[in-house]
């Protein structure tokens, strides 16, 4: 893996993506019945939005995918479903591999392998806090493990084992395999860790990808792509070549999300509700509003208002 820093002294870290991971990439929602069970119809038209909407790529079983709340059936179904029609559309995929269960999640990581994917997401095992050696041997065996394909690391503030930005430093010169981290922080945090670890492909929350690009993130796993896959595509893209409007753009997502995304959150709602509201709002597919037990959903008559609201606030997603 390689980077390169600007030349300019104090500007923004320019980085080459390793493995071409860099950019926007959107996340495969679950469409959920009343009955709890995955509506496999709803998800291939979302898919079919998904994979034509110049994304870099599409991914699974992230924090927007409910990963936590799939057997192994469902797993493997919904990982192959994927697999199979980006395959055959040619874009790039992610499988998330993520489980609380270390045992589980190194099980999803080798069914995953066989299926080709441009990486695999992983989470640290988030019953206990862990360890510094046990951090380190876990990466190391998944990495081991998904090899040849590169693991991305799921290392947001609110996981169990939070690492520090030397520590994921440490981590990318020990595990050649590991090619990226999903993080969240402040401008010193992405600063120190692009700075101390330049090949590693660093991703950051779709809404705070204008800033955090700045700062040397190479893309986002995107929330903004579930409000309009298509456009959070094309802003993303316009961070390289019209950064200044880009970032002012990515300003008033900020203010949005401020204003009116996060009331929801400070009211109980899981990232997974605001994320589906995103797509309720964006109104592109069926993949409605419920979340899996034992997590609640938002309000239609919510996801409704904030629709009207997000048109007025952001016209040019629409």
């Amino acid at each position: 893996m390689s980077g390169r820093e600007a030349a300019k002294p104090g500007g923004p870290p320019e980085v080459d993506a390793p493995g071409g991971l860099g950019g926007t990439w959107g996340a495969v929602l679950l469409p959920v019945q009343e009955d709890e069970a995955i509506d496999f119809g709803a998800l291939e038209a979302e898919l079919d939005v998904l994979v034509a909407s110049a994304l870099e790529g599409i991914y699974t079983c992230g924090t927007a995918g409910e990963f936590y709340t799939l057997d192994e059936h469902e797993w493997d179904r919904l990982s192959e479903v994927v697999a199979g029609r980006a395959a055959r559309a040619s874009v790039p995929f992610q499988l998330g591999a993520s489980h609380m269960s270390g045992q589980i999640g190194l099980s999803r990581v080798r069914r995953a392998r066989q299926l080709r994917p441009a990486a695999i997401q992983v989470i640290l095992p988030d019953w206990m806090p862990m360890s510094w050696p046990e951090v380190q041997r876990a990466v190391s065996t998944m990495a081991s493990e998904a090899d040849p394909v590169p693991i991305v690391l799921y290392n947001p503030p609110h996981a169990k084992t939070v690492c520090t930005a030397a520590q994921m430093a440490a981590l990318a010169d020990a595990v050649p395999g590991l090619a990226g981290v999903k993080v969240a922080g402040d401008e010193a945090f992405y600063r120190d860790l692009h700075a101390a670890a330049p090949g590693l492909a660093i991703f950051a929350p779709g809404h705070e990808l204008a800033r955090a690009h700045s700062w040397g993130a190479v893309g986002s796993y995107s929330n903004v792509a579930c409000l309009q896959p298509a456009r959070a595509a094309e802003w993303g893209r316009s961070l390289s070549t019209d950064a200044e409007a880009a970032r002012a753009f990515g300003d008033r997502v900020m203010v949005f999300f401020d204003t009116y995304m996060a009331p929801l959150k400070a009211q109980g709602m899981s990232n997974t509700a605001l994320d589906k509201t995103l797509a309720a709002m964006g109104g592109w597919a069926p993949v409605g509003l419920r979340v899996r037990w034992p997590y609640t959903s938002v309000p239609g008559a919510t996801a409704r208002h904030l629709a009207r609201l997000v048109r007025a606030a952001l016209p040019e997603l629409f």
